[in-house]
């Protein structure tokens, strides 16, 4: 194992040369256990040392193949060329100053990026924050100040954030909302079209779910009652769920018709991920506000809120912000990370991404059937696992799967809200090699289920 830093430089090849497991992360792990809080959780129990293009290698030498992304936040690689040369050049200039005491460049042309970049040629503008999670909740606060109205249409399976506001707006109760309560008030949900559990069929899913939608807004809520319907336009924690097609325009229209604000949460389908630069624009969706985190700065913390300019112009002067709000090296990270988006053309690469891994998933799902679904659009895909023959959860059968791929070297995570879904964020500068070794390794370890 040499010194060589991570990022492009990186070998790009998995290597074992320990069990998973090995000591030097053991022993982190048990300082780990010594020091950070129970709540927070391990995925795959490796400690990284450096990380590049689609590998992370751990303390101990092993070069893992990742697929996960850091959760989608490093579709642009770990320490890509841009984001570093960026980013560095701001730390040596100044690290900090406050952008609502002594405002810099960077957040103005972050914003003035996400003005091009998102759907809609209408005025446009945005405040930054730190997390996804802050992000919803600053779109939450907008809306209801803009309409003069207080609830707040989620749906199920959506998953928006650990704050009190997004834990309520999160539809998932463990591990997110067990024993935090009580919640904000003013949150109803809604059913989603989710097609492969819709009971009469993905082929009604779409026109059936909207309809049950428009009617309990109505009965339950009161369209003038409403101030924001919030969804994921591909849903994450929730399991990669596709809404049925036709679904998200009908919810759209009906929010337009009733002004309603309609928000899009694409924290973690956004930047490229899905083979294009947000979501919905799948099915031409414009969304009034649009949120976005993840992806957006190549590892660095930063979020906005985006959306037409008279709403964003609706709070009263120091009503949005936050002292490291659009943080200047976090800036710079985004600038580099969408630089890098542009001259590699990322959504391209996220398009050949499923080009190569959904053959090969759905050829997996013809022989193992406890795959009961393989969905998600450009590199954001995943497997649902059931019982064999049937539509009912497995969720030994996905924890026994990641921990296989796991200890081949292959780092992958679970998601959905019964805990059987396998999802795949590889980085979407990811070789086709590191691509396919690593399905190779996930069918290796689904004949062992």
């Amino acid at each position: 194992m040499t010194d060589l830093p991570g990022g492009p430089s990186l070998p790009q090849e998995r290597r074992l040369v320990t069990a998973i497991p090995g000591p030097k992360s053991q022993e982190l792990m048990a300082r780990k256990r010594a020091a950070v809080a129970e709540g927070v959780g391990t995925v795959m129990p490796v400690f990284a040392r450096r990380a590049g293009g689609g590998i992370v290698e751990d303390v101990d030498g092993n070069a893992l193949i990742d697929f996960g992304s850091g959760i989608a936040v490093t579709s642009v690689g770990n320490s890509a060329e841009a984001v570093v040369r960026r980013a560095s050049a701001q730390l040596a200039q100044f690290t900090h100053t406050c952008a609502m005491v002594t405002p810099y460049e960077g957040y103005v042309e972050v914003c003035e990026e996400l003005a091009r970049l998102t759907p809609g040629d209408h005025p446009k503008k945005s405040a930054l924050f730190n997390s996804g999670a802050e992000a919803v909740e600053n779109a939450v606060k907008i809306a209801r100040y803009a309409t003069k109205r207080q609830a707040v249409v989620v749906f199920d399976h959506g998953y928006h954030g650990r704050t009190n506001l997004t834990m309520a707006l999160t539809s998932k109760s463990m591990p997110y909302k067990h024993g935090f309560g009580p919640f904000a008030p003013e949150i109803y949900r809604m059913p989603v079209a989710y097609p492969f559990r819709w009971l009469t069929g993905p082929e009604n899913c779409a026109e059936e779910a909207a309809a049950q939608v428009i009617d309990q807004i109505g009965k339950q809520v009161g369209a003038q009652n409403t101030a924001a319907i919030l969804i994921e336009p591909l849903l994450g924690e929730g399991g990669f769920i596709e809404p049925a097609r036709g679904f998200l325009p009908r919810i759209a229209q009906f929010a337009k018709d009733n002004g309603i604000v309609f928000i899009a949460d694409e924290i973690q389908s956004g930047f490229c991920r899905t083979g294009q630069w947000f979501a919905c624009e799948d099915e031409g969706i414009v969304p009034d506000l649009i949120t976005t985190a993840k992806g957006i700065a190549g590892g660095l913390p930063l979020a906005a809120v985006t959306g037409r300019a008279e709403l964003m112009d609706a709070a009263h002067m120091g009503g949005l912000g936050g002292t490291y709000g659009g943080n200047p090296v976090a800036c710079a990270g985004a600038l580099g990370a969408i630089e890098t988006m542009r001259e590699m053309d990322l959504a391209a690469r996220a398009r050949r991404i499923e080009e190569i891994m959904k053959p090969r998933l759905r050829a997996m799902a013809e022989r193992f059937p406890v795959i009961g679904e393989v969905r998600g659009r450009g590199a954001m895909l995943a497997i649902e696992l059931v019982e064999p023959g049937t539509k009912e959860p497995a969720p030994q059968a996905t924890a026994a799967l990641a921990k296989a791929c796991h200890g081949q070297g292959l780092l992958v995570l679970t998601t959905g809200t019964y805990g059987n879904v396998m999802r795949f964020l590889p980085p979407l500068v990811i070789g086709e090699d590191l691509l396919g070794e690593g399905l190779d390794i996930l069918e290796d370890a689904l004949s062992t289920l």
